[in-house]
C-alpha cells in the first residue's frame, strides 16, 4: 500500500475561530464550578461576609445610639478597622472579596472568570443574610423597626406636621450617581492596589488591607454626612449587604434595592474602562 503524504495546511480562518473559542473557554472557566478549590474558597466569602454584615450593622446601631457629636466619625473609623481585618483574615483564602463590587471589577478586569465570579457573588449574598439573620436574632422588635436592620434605602416615610406620612430622603437618579461615583473612586483609590501584584509587593498586604478599610470607611462617613439627607442610608458600596437586610426584613427596602446593585456594577465598568485604556506602568518607572 502507497502511503501519501498530505501537506498541513493551516487555515487562518480556523485558527482564529480556535482562539477564540479559547479566550471564551477562559472568560466563561466553566471547569472552576468542578474546581473543590473554588467552592473552599466561597466558603470564606460566604463567612467573611456574614461577619462584615453583622458587625458594619451593629456597628452603625451603636455609633448611632452613643451620645456622641460625631456618630457618623466614630462609625467610619471602626468600619475601616473590622474591614481591614476580615480583608487579612480572607486574603490568603480567597482573595479577600468579601464585596460583590470587588468581584465584579475582577471579572470586568480579566482577572477572575464568569464562574468563579458567579460563584463568589453568590456566597457572600448568602453570607450576607446569615448576617442580617444573626443581627435579628439578637436585637429587639424596637431598634429592628427604628434601623430597618441596617439595610440600604434611598427614602423613608415619617409623620408630617399634619398627621399623614411624608417621604424623606434622595430621588434614585441621585443616589445611582451617589452610587456610581463613591464605588468608582472606591476601586481606583484602593482596590487597584491589592489587584496589582507590584503594589502589593511594594508596600506589602497588610498596608494595602488597611488602605482599603480606609478609603472605604472615608466614603461611608463622605455619603452620610455630605449629602445632609435624612431618610437616605448612604452609599450601599456593598450590593451583597443591602440585599441581606432585604431578604430578612423586607418592606420598603425592597423599592430601591435595584439602585445598589446598578449603581456598583456601572461604577465597576467605567473602573475597567479606565483600566484597560491607561498603559499597564508609567514609561518612568523601570521593573526590576
Amino acid at each position: 500500500m502507497e502511503l501519501q503524504c498530505r501537506p498541513l495546511i493551516w487555515n487562518s480562518k480556523d485558527v482564529d475561530e480556535q482562539a477564540g473559542q479559547s479566550r471564551l473557554k477562559k472568560i466563561l472557566g466553566l471547569e472552576e464550578f468542578r474546581n473543590p478549590n473554588v467552592w473552599r474558597a466561597s466558603i470564606a466569602e460566604v463567612i467573611g461576609t456574614a461577619v462584615l454584615t453583622f458587625a458594619l450593622d451593629t456597628i452603625v446601631i451603636s455609633s448611632l445610639q452613643t451620645d456622641t457629636k460625631t456618630p457618623n466619625l466614630v462609625m467610619s473609623t471602626i468600619i475601616a478597622i473590622i474591614v481591614t481585618i476580615l480583608l487579612l483574615a480572607t486574603f490568603p483564602v480567597s482573595g479577600g472579596h468579601i464585596n460583590p463590587t470587588v468581584t465584579f471589577a475582577a471579572l470586568f478586569c480579566g482577572l477572575i472568570s464568569v464562574s468563579r465570579a458567579t460563584i463568589y457573588i453568590l456566597a457572600q449574598c448568602l453570607g450576607s443574610v446569615l448576617g442580617a439573620l444573626a443581627l435579628k436574632a439578637i436585637v429587639n422588635s424596637n431598634i429592628e423597626r427604628s434601623y430597618q436592620l441596617v439595610g440600604c434605602y434611598v427614602t423613608t416615610l415619617v409623620d408630617g406636621p399634619d398627621g399623614s406620612s411624608i417621604e424623606i430622603g434622595l430621588t434614585n437618579g441621585q443616589a445611582l450617581w451617589m452610587e456610581i461615583i463613591c464605588v468608582f473612586f472606591f476601586l481606583f483609590a484602593s482596590v487597584w492596589m491589592a489587584f496589582d501584584a507590584r503594589q502589593v509587593r511594594k508596600i506589602g498586604r497588610v498596608m494595602v488591607c488597611f488602605i482599603v478599610g480606609i478609603v472605604l470607611g472615608l466614603l461611608v462617613f463622605l455619603s452620610t454626612t455630605v449629602t445632609g439627607q435624612k431618610g437616605y442610608s448612604g452609599a450601599g458600596l456593598h450590593p451583597a449587604r443591602c440585599l441581606g437586610p432585604a431578604i430578612v426584613r423586607g418592606g420598603h427596602l425592597w423599592d430601591a434595592l435595584w439602585v445598589f446593585w446598578v449603581g456598583p456594577i456601572i461604577g465597576c465598568m467605567a473602573f475597567a474602562l479606565y483600566v484597560f485604556a491607561v498603559p499597564r506602568q508609567h514609561f518612568h518607572v523601570i521593573e526590576r
